[in-house]
């Protein structure tokens, strides 16, 4: 590409304010050590016919998008929209995890300056896309004691079959010229004080509630779905921004950037990064009778892949564990953790060709919002990546249950691990839990009767629905005690833990202490935030029900079981071979 598609607006060779000269100068003058994260797409399981045996989000006769779809323009990187026809036929299969590719093209980024001619050209290597596509935004976090904010990124794999490589690799004829889906999700939580960095990956199936999206490129909005939508068909509903929205919808964690990649990217990376170690406890070869299967082929204990065995690796199903797409989500796991160390240990890494080649590769690879569209945005965001070691980086799956042949947030510990990521809690455990300050504002508040108060619905979770009519409830308990100026936002429905008061300047502070007081709250229930325009209450899913919010108890800040958490410093992580795929 000789242009970056960007829409409606190109990208400059600068970013911010940066002049030219000092662009240059951290073009050609920075080559910090890099440390990242990979994983590789994998051909869809087939009957031998072409046609997709384990991809759900299409119709069981590989039939695409609905009629009203049909025609639509395209754009590149996105095949049109998805009317959310699923399979009919059951199965317990994932996608394989792209993302970590994601996070290797970020790191590695910032490692190849090679002249500033050639900074622009990587540039215009990038292609953008809006980064929300919704109607509403989850709330900006509150920054800590220092001022500084965590950062949240959704890294997504597609498995668009928009060009012949994507084809080749992708396999299932009948689905070509279709809608992409979003079979991998993976949010990546960098914390405040960029000391640690937690990930949380969604299984592909997911039934959740999709947000209504609106395409910015032809304006075609896709109402709201019902609520057992599975969670990669998003991306077929305008692009990555309606994938952003859906996550913001079900999590309430207010994500700032998304990152894309396809097959095609992710092996072309695979490629350039050389061999990776990987342990299996026993011999395995991924072939089945009918001929179904990775072809991967290794002895037992530890062996460094690349290319072809690299792909095969990820693609992994049958052989590993119980032979589903849990299984291979682990090993893409343990390929990611040995992929950071390899490349944070490995001095030839820093050789001018492999850093030109993975800088190249990555930049043709990845599709990001506009706020990370230029390849000096992705050298400060690889600066910032780089400062957690290994050992606090946590990956972890988002806690399931099954629902017939898909899958359901866990009730209780999804939803208390994406709590985790909002409060910007380590998920290794190491962070020492601070106190909250219970600071009376300087500011005197007003008499209840002159504070106008907002109550918005903040009682959905991620596996219960909002309590019908509870703002409006709440505000007539508010105007019952004295705040007559409560009044209920009908129109809006979040999602929030705890019940909390929301103001945006130290004006209202005083105001807001007020009523988080009257409510039996902490004075640290009152938060700074520039998402609202006065004194705002939110209802949590503490407050269902009754005249009060339920007592504060003490939380649990241990990162659930369930999630199945693996810490990046872990170099025994060996994957478990069933015993039929030995030889």
């Amino acid at each position: 590409m000789g242009q970056n598609s960007v829409r409606g607006e190109g990208v400059s060779s600068g970013a911010g304010t940066r002049d030219a000269a000092s662009e240059r100068s951290r073009a050609e003058g920075s080559r910090p050590k890099s440390d990242t994260g990979d994983a590789e797409p994998h051909a869809r399981d087939t009957d031998g016919a072409g046609r997709d045996t384990d991809g759900p989000g299409r119709d069981a006769d590989g039939k695409g998008p609905d009629a009203e779809d049909k025609g639509r323009p395209r754009r590149k990187g996105a095949r049109g929209s998805e009317s959310g026809a699923r399979r009919t036929a059951p199965r317990r299969k994932r996608r394989v995890l792209r993302w970590s590719a994601t996070v290797l093209a970020v790191l590695i980024l910032g490692t190849a300056g090679a002249g500033y001619l050639y900074y622009q050209h990587l540039n215009s290597n990038l292609e953008t896309d809006d980064l929300n596509l919704g109607d509403h935004r989850a709330p900006a976090p509150t920054p800590n004691a220092e001022g500084q904010t965590p950062l949240n990124i959704l890294l997504i794999g597609s498995d668009a079959r928009d060009s012949k490589e994507n084809r080749k690799l992708g396999g299932a004829k009948d689905t070509f010229g279709g809608p992409p889906l979003a079979d991998v999700q993976m949010l990546l939580h960098l914390s405040a004080d960029r000391s640690n960095m937690s990930m949380i990956s969604m299984p592909r199936d997911t039934l959740l509630t999709i947000p209504k999206c609106t395409d910015p490129d032809d304006g075609k909005v896709y109402r709201e779905t019902g609520p057992r939508t599975m969670t990669n068909e998003s991306l077929g509903r305008g692009g990555p921004g309606c994938t952003v929205a859906t996550w913001e919808k079900l999590t309430n964690i207010r994500i700032d950037h998304f990152m894309m990649v396809d097959f095609s990217g992710v092996v072309s990376m695979a490629d350039a990064i050389g061999g990776v170690p990987v342990c299996v406890d026993k011999n395995i070869h991924s072939r089945t009778s009918a001929g179904k299967g990775s072809g991967l082929k290794l002895k037992k204990g530890t062996t460094n892949i690349q290319g072809e065995q690299a792909l095969q690796w990820l693609r992994t199903r049958y052989g590993f564990e119980d032979g589903s797409d849990i299984g291979r989500a682990k090993a893409q796991h343990m390929y990611m953790n040995s992929l950071v160390r390899t490349l944070r240990d490995n001095a030839s890494l820093t050789s001018p060709n492999r850093l030109r080649k993975l800088a190249e590769n990555a930049t043709k690879a990845l599709k990001v919002d506009p706020g990370l569209g230029s390849v000096l945005k992705l050298y400060d965001l690889g600066n910032e990546l780089k400062k957690v070691s290994p050992e606090r980086t946590t990956m972890t799956t988002m806690p399931f249950e099954y629902s017939g042949s898909r899958v359901v947030p866990k009730p209780g510990d999804a939803e208390q691990l994406f709590r985790l990521v909002r409060d910007d809690i380590a998920l290794d455990g190491k962070d020492k839990r601070k106190k909250a300050k219970e600071k009376p504002s300087d500011d005197p508040a007003a008499p209840d009767a002159d504070i106008a108060v907002q109550v918005q619905n903040g009682t959905r979770t991620a596996t219960e629905p909002p309590v019908s009519g509870r703002a409006g409830a709440v505000a007539q308990l508010l105007a019952a005690g004295g705040f007559t100026k409560a009044a209920p936002d009908t129109a809006t429905a979040l999602t929030e833990a705890r019940t909390v008061v929301r103001y945006p300047s130290v004006e209202l502070e005083g105001d807001a202490q007020r009523v988080a007081k009257s409510l039996g709250l902490p004075l640290s229930a009152a938060k700074k935030s520039t998402d609202v325009s006065g004194v705002t209450l939110v209802v949590g899913a503490d407050w269902r029900e009754g005249d009060k919010p339920e007592k504060t108890k003490k939380q649990d800040d241990s990162t659930p079981k369930s999630a199945d958490a693996l810490n990046g410093s872990d170099k025994k992580a060996c994957m478990k071979v069933d015993p039929n795929f030995t030889w």
